[in-house]
């Protein structure tokens, strides 16, 4: 699920291209119909389709439509790939431990929107991306993956964004395949592999 171009599913696209990850891609979904994401699935012969928000009169009648739409696909994992809306109740419901967040920042460190502009404003040496579990928490849900990202002298939220993202391009696919591998589980608030995850270098 995306709302904009869409390079997190690229990445995707790429694992599973490359034999790196064994999926499917069932169906691109974006709540708005300019998301240049929408070209890049069908370029690559994966159905897309735009549901937007704004013809829904609450968040969760539009969180239950998007359901009817995976299920109707047997969509069996969620990957939100900047997709620019709170996922509610009905969604979480839908699929428990099934939706993936990619967020640009050291969990729980800057939660929310602007999370490189807030590691620059707090001065911090490390920032970096986590894939994460999605609960009702924002943000909040049990870490899978994290890669870290050192913050340079002259650093702008731009700049920063920019490397982070190459390392969400590889975190993205490495927490897909922990939890399409199975053997994981959940305890109070941790993400438990069944392995540890391969290294950067491998």
């Amino acid at each position: 699920m995306i709302s904009g171009r869409g390079s997190n599913l690229q990445a995707l696209i790429d694992a599973i291209a490359g034999q790196r990850l064994d999926a499917t891609i069932a169906v691109v979904i974006s709540n708005r119909a300019d998301a240049a994401g929408l070209e890049r699935a069908r370029s690559e012969g994966i159905e897309a389709i735009c549901l937007s928000h704004l013809a829904f009169p609450t968040r969760d009648d539009y969180d239950r439509a998007l359901v009817k739409e995976l299920q109707a696909r047997d969509v069996g994992l969620v990957c939100l790939a900047g997709f620019m809306r709170l996922v509610g109740a009905p969604l979480i419901e839908a699929f428990p431990n099934r939706i993936l967040n990619i967020h640009p920042s050291l969990l729980p460190a800057f939660p929310g929107l602007d999370a490189q502009k807030q590691a620059i404003e707090h001065g911090v040496r490390v920032s970096g991306v986590t894939v994460h579990l999605v609960t009702a928490e924002l943000d909040g849900g049990p870490i899978i993956v994290q890669r870290a990202v050192p913050v340079m002298t002259g650093d702008t939220a731009d700049t920063l964004a920019a490397r982070i993202l190459e390392e969400e391009h590889r975190a993205y696919p490495e927490a897909v395949r922990m939890i399409l591998d199975g053997g994981w589980r959940v305890e109070g608030r941790r993400f438990v592999a069944a392995r540890y995850p391969t290294s950067a270098s491998t």
